[in-house]
């Protein structure tokens, strides 16, 4: 049997595959709530039952952390019977489904939230060069970590398997992770442990929230690829801080760079920062980056780039992906 139709687990659960459907935001929620469209979306691409785990899109946990106006929310107790729906769509089909949650930061415009953006220094992000967002204080970083928890929490109560903390794609947690836009003088800033302390802060907030045995994965942009900003090296020592803190599972992307490596266009194309991390920690890592053929994709799981494998734009694509996948490796 090929590698990528293997179990594999992942904190207190056993995925029945290495197939992972990534964040991929679709727009289809309506007020921040669970449409009717969204889980018919979700229904397509796990019709097949050939997808070990589904990571959904990202979900606000606090309304001035909403990326886009039809983001999903999770930042009310009044959203758990949406998500619950959601949950059970996924799991009709026999996938696991993890819940990622956010909170934009500096990437967040007043006109979608009503709120001016706040980030861990008022230094303009590269998502948003225009506007330049108000300085956290540490009260205000204690009050974002307890949202990280509770959102959590609800994630745990409308019945997922588990939760993905989103610190990539120049998020609130990736602008605190990053030097480009992390100038603080404080504990959280300067070095890696310091811009990496409201990570661990966020980890035991939501593992005290959610229990031991329920799986918590955080998705790292590992390297911003720009001059100034987080490097390789900064990766591979914060996948060993973060599993210090007690993550389960590690999901690799960029940082400022977004989810592409300007540097490399070949399938799996973070492959440099999955090895140099599975190097230094022995907890679970997913890759993703252009992974469109299922021979690359189980070349990569032999190679020992990656524990897991994350297709996006494929089975964005074509529902059927990883079906073809399983059924090509058999």
């Amino acid at each position: 049997m090929k590698l990528l139709n293997t179990p594999v687990r992942v904190g207190g659960i056993e995925l029945k595959n290495r197939i992972v459907m990534p964040p991929m935001a679709t727009e289809k929620s309506e007020g921040g709530g669970v449409s009717e469209a969204l889980c018919r979306y979700y229904d397509e691409k796990t019709c097949d039952g050939a997808i070990g785990l589904v990571i959904t899109e990202h979900c606000f946990v606090r309304p001035d952390g909403k990326a886009s106006p039809r983001q999903l929310s999770i930042a009310s107790d009044a959203d758990v019977g949406g998500l619950s729906r959601l949950a059970a769509a996924i799991h009709a089909n026999g996938a696991k489904a993890f819940a990622q949650i956010s909170h934009a930061g500096a990437a967040a415009k007043a006109e979608v939230t009503g709120c001016p953006p706040i980030g861990p220094s008022a230094v303009p992000s590269p998502r948003a060069p225009g506007s330049t967002p108000r300085e956290m204080d540490v009260a205000e970083i204690r009050e974002i970590v307890s949202a990280f928890a509770q959102a959590a929490a609800r994630a745990k109560r409308a019945g997922f398997d588990g939760v993905e903390i989103h610190s990539a794609h120049g998020y609130l947690l990736d602008q605190f992770y990053s030097p480009l836009t992390n100038h603080r003088g404080d504990e959280y800033g300067g070095s890696l442990e310091n811009r990496l302390r409201i990570h661990r802060e966020v980890l035991a907030a939501v593992r005290e929230a959610v229990g031991a045995d329920f799986p918590v994965a955080l998705r790292l942009g590992a390297c911003d690829y720009m001059d100034g900003g987080a490097t390789a090296e900064d990766g591979a020592r914060a996948a060993v801080l973060l599993e210090r803190a007690g993550l389960d599972l590690l999901d690799v992307s960029g940082g400022f760079c977004g989810y592409v490596n300007p540097n490399c266009r070949e399938q799996g194309y973070f492959r440099e920062l999955t090895e140099a991390m599975k190097r230094e920690v022995s907890l679970p890592v997913v890759l993703t980056g252009g992974i469109v053929d299922p021979a690359a994709a189980e070349r990569l799981l032999e190679e020992g780039a990656a524990d897991l494998i994350g297709v996006g734009r494929a089975i964005l694509k074509d529902s059927h992906w990883a079906k073809r996948a399983i059924e090509a490796q058999a």
